[in-house]
């Protein structure tokens, strides 16, 4: 039981459900944690031990163990301290949102890229206007190569090299601050 503090009348300590709300949300990190790349992980604030420990619970494939595991893992990681717990879910929670804002970049550039090829000069009209870097005569080439490939059932070489130099030129514009004019 957890008792009540005589003098306040407030609660000593959490609440089951609050308890068990907690032990779920850490159960869940620990899943994340375990579908991360190995790559992704070793950029993860948090001590080795518990880094070996995920490495070991990635290599079990099993589905019923795999579960067991990670709620193994669980138990383990609510031995660590709240401050690691902290960082670990911030670490994961930026590496969810960089993933977000990839995908969605690489969808603006497929959108430029269909809407150059079946827009034809119109499309490209559009995109120079908004990347004005943009060489016009480079990309009507391969907006046309890439519909020819299309037509003739040819493998998608001009179709992959324009969405290649689309996201270049996208990349270099959203990297340059704003008001920051190439042409001094």
């Amino acid at each position: 039981m957890r008792g009540r503090d005589p003098e306040t009348g407030e609660f000593l300590d959490e609440s089951r459900s609050q308890k068990r709300r907690e032990a779920l949300d850490v159960l869940a990190m620990a899943g994340k944690l375990m579908d991360t790349g190995a790559a992704a992980l070793a950029l993860l604030p948090m001590p080795e031990e518990l880094r070996a420990l995920v490495a070991d619970s990635q290599r079990i494939s099993s589905h019923i163990a795999r579960k067991r595991q990670m709620q193994w893992l669980a138990k383990q990681m609510r031995r660590e301290d709240d401050e690691v717990l902290e960082a670990l879910r911030a670490a994961l929670e930026h590496t969810k949102e960089d993933a977000r804002r990839e995908a969605a970049a690489l969808h603006r550039v497929e959108h430029w890229r269909l809407k150059i090829v079946d827009g034809g000069d119109e499309g490209l009209a559009a995109f120079v206007a908004l990347y004005p870097l943009a060489d016009r005569q480079q990309l009507r080439t391969l907006a046309r190569n890439a519909k020819a490939e299309r037509l003739a059932n040819k493998p998608p070489h001009a179709f992959r090299e324009l969405f290649r130099v689309l996201r270049e030129l996208m990349d270099e514009a959203d990297a340059q601050p704003p008001g920051d004019d190439a042409d001094h």
